[in-house]
């Protein structure tokens, strides 16, 4: 497996230095992937559809969610079984969008398959809630990022923002460059990430220690008390595994999207499931069930117990790097979709811009946006909040989507059909159903404001479409 990234990560780099395609390339068809002049390639493979996944999925929900769920449900048994159910389903809902990926190969992500379902408004909607969403999460991240190095580094404390500043725009400069530059930092960066974990979890099982001292069984909750629990943990966990479905924004830039797409997003949900799993176990190993609940960092409170302070700085350092990886998925996913509802005539034309794959002008939208984030502070923490809400909705309207368009284009090519359908569909459409209710009962306000930007969004359609239609004519 070393080898193999090793020759992958080799490849990239080559790629990078003497590949760039020059103009007469570019203008060409040709079978490396080139599609047009101003296009975007098609030059990603499994080995970047994994990267991206997680890059964009592991974080620190798996650091933070592990002490909610102990408090729940304080029963090493049942802490573990929701991390196991939370991935299946992820799994189903992974068989549902990889039909929609490989028989719509078009980068853009959720919009694409909203507009191709449901029509237009739905998908701007879609859309532009889904770049403020990934923009968003990039300035939280990023911030993150600011605290986590101030505490490695105290001469720092007085310029968080500034790094968060520096680490938003320096990721992006790699994609700037072109999408070899960018897909190899995902690769390198979703590699160390993945191997940083599985080498920590390592010695957490192998460091001689006595294990998780013996405590009396806590009770558990019963009846509908305990079904409570068990869904709210459930929903904590659904959102650690948030980010799975990451290879969709990329259909047309992936060699062999019937196969590729499937094989990343499966094995994608079945890596992660398999690090979560391990992460968790260890933590159980080292420590009982009653240190693990409340804390916000368990993973590090383990290490600790093991390592000292040494085993908090490397899971820090850890952190930084995960975070870091997120940040480059983040913006390689957000600027397609500006790109995409460009294409569509939902923005100026000029948003089409490509250069050596990279959608440049989308790309400093993201980063612009991102950086008010950043900078914004508590300002955009509701409107943060707000587009989560809408996270769970994207579920919903993908899964519905693949059951409309079996039934209104059913004689239209599928490399891939969702493995269990309808069942497997449907059970995650009605789960996301359910969380979306959970979501609106547990955090009313954000919801009642996340209704009035859907109600907002029809005359900034109308607007948008307004505007686009008189420059049409001006630069015909």
């Amino acid at each position: 497996a070393a080898r193999r990234w090793n020759r992958r990560l080799t490849w990239e780099w080559d790629s990078m230095a003497s590949s760039v395609p020059s103009q007469a390339e570019v203008s060409s068809v040709s079978p490396s992937g080139l599609l047009q002049r101003g296009s975007l390639l098609r030059v990603l493979g499994v080995a970047f559809g994994l990267a991206v996944i997680i890059g964009n999925t592991i974080g620190s929900g798996i650091l933070r969610t592990p002490g909610v769920i102990a408090t729940k449900l304080p029963n090493p048994w049942l802490f573990l079984s929701v991390w196991v159910i939370g991935g299946i389903y992820a799994l189903f809902g992974a068989f549902s969008i990889s039909e929609l990926s490989a028989m719509i190969p078009r980068s853009g992500g959720y919009y694409i398959y909203a507009r191709r379902a449901f029509g237009e408004f739905p998908a701007f909607v879609v859309g532009w809630l889904d770049f403020l969403a990934q923009t968003g999460t990039t300035g939280t991240v990023a911030v993150v990022i600011g605290e986590y190095t101030a505490d490695l580094f105290p001469a720092l404390v007085n310029r968080k923002v500034e790094v968060a500043v520096a680490v938003t725009i320096g990721m992006a400069v790699f994609q700037w460059h072109s999408i070899h530059w960018g897909s190899f930092v995902q690769n390198l960066t979703g590699a160390a990430k993945a191997l940083g974990f599985l080498l920590l979890v390592a010695a957490i099982f192998l460091w001689p220690h006595a294990g998780s001292a013996a405590e009396p069984h806590h009770a558990l909750p019963a009846g509908l008390a305990l079904a409570a629990a068990l869904m709210l943990s459930l929903q904590a966990v659904i959102y650690t595994y948030d980010g799975w479905y990451a290879v969709m924004y990329f259909g047309e830039e992936v060699r062999n999207p019937g196969k590729d797409i499937p094989r990343s997003m499966i094995g994608g949900v079945l890596s992660v499931m398999g690090i979560y799993l391990l992460v968790n176990a260890a933590i159980v190993y080292v420590l009982p069930m009653s240190q693990i609940a409340g804390q916000d960092l368990a993973l590090g409170r383990a290490a600790g117990a093991l390592f000292g302070h040494a085993g908090d700085t490397l899971l820090r350092v850890l952190v930084i790097i995960s975070m870091l990886s997120g940040i480059n998925a983040y913006h390689l996913m957000g600027s397609r979709i500006p790109l995409a509802m460009s294409r569509d005539g939902l923005l100026p034309k000029k948003v089409t811009t490509v250069s050596r794959g990279t959608p440049t002008v989308a790309l400093f939208l993201t980063v612009i946006a991102s950086l008010l984030f950043v900078v914004g502070g508590k300002v955009f923490e509701r409107l943060v909040a707000i587009c989560a809400f809408y996270f769970v909705a994207d579920y919903a309207m993908a899964y519905l989507g693949v059951i409309v368009l079996r039934h209104r284009e059913p004689a239209t090519p599928r490399p891939y059909r969702a493995w269990g359908y309808p069942w497997t569909t449907g059970i995650a459409l009605l789960g996301s159903v359910a969380f979306l209710a959970a979501a609106i009962a547990g955090d009313t306000e954000n919801s009642l404001w996340a209704l009035g930007v859907l109600a907002l969004s029809y005359p900034l359609y109308l607007l948008t479409r307004m505007m686009i239609a008189r420059r049409a004519p001006a630069s015909a």
